[in-house]
Parts: structure tokens; sequence; C-alpha cells
């Protein structure tokens, strides 16, 4: 069971894990030794997530996120497949807990007549000094 904030509790069931051997750097043991993590949860078909956190995660223009819903991470970051597993299921977590977060409606507003007077004041101030810019009246020397 993987508990984020004592909010939401995501069943073992739910979470998908495939251990991969890890790219890049590593020495003779990078060949032998399956440490990477995929860590794949199904976020359309969960039963843990309300309907309201389902639709902000899935909302979210992530490229970890499938187009059948299935959020993947991937996690190579340690040599040690202990940690690697850790650190998916934090960034899970992580994901999760940020999706957990709704967004404040915005309230449009209207400016108000004195800052319209004000950049409308600024804007012929600085008008007057580029017009003055550069005019020498050298004949009156």
């Amino acid at each position: 069971m993987l508990d984020i904030d004592g909010i939401v509790s995501i069943p073992e069931d739910e979470l998908i894990e495939k251990f991969v051997r890890a790219t890049g750097a590593g020495g003779q043991n990078v060949n032998k030794v399956s440490s990477a993590v995929e860590l794949r949860f199904d976020i359309a078909r969960s039963s843990a997530l309300d309907e309201a956190l389902r639709t902000r995660l899935l909302a979210r223009r992530d490229r970890r996120v499938t187009a059948e819903g299935v959020l993947v991470i991937q996690a190579q970051r340690f040599r040690d497949q202990a940690k690697n597993r850790i650190d998916a299921r934090e960034r899970l977590a992580a994901l999760v807990r940020a999706a957990l977060v709704v967004p404040k409606h915005r309230v449009a507003t209207r400016p108000t007549r004195a800052s319209k007077e004000r950049r409308i004041e600024a804007k012929k101030s600085r008008a007057s000094i580029k017009r003055n810019r550069g005019r020498s009246n050298w004949s009156s020397e």
C-alpha cells in the first residue's frame, strides 16, 4: 500500500513494477544486473483515486502519461534496485500530491481608471522624451 499524505492510498496490486537494465555508465555491472525500475500506474482505471483527482492527473501535459492513461515512471538514478524502487514510488507520490492541490479559480478584473490614466501619462512622457532627442538648433549659436 502506497500511502500519500494520509489522503490517498494506492494498493500494491495497482502498481506494476518491471526491472530492466539501466543505461549509461556502470562498468561490468551494468550488463549483468537489472537495477532500473519501470513503475506503471493505470490512472484511468484506478479505484484508489476519486474522479476529480483522476481528471487533474490525466489533464496534466506530462510525457510520462500514455494515451491510455497509464503513468510510466522510470527510475535508474541509483545502482541499487531497492533504492530505485523507493525513488520511483516517491516520484509517483509527489505527482499525486501535486494533483491533490485544486487550482484557484481566476476572477477576471478590469484596470481602474487611475491606472489607465497613469499608463497614458507615462506613454506621453516617454513620447515627449523621444520627440526631443537629437533636436539641436545649431543656427542660433
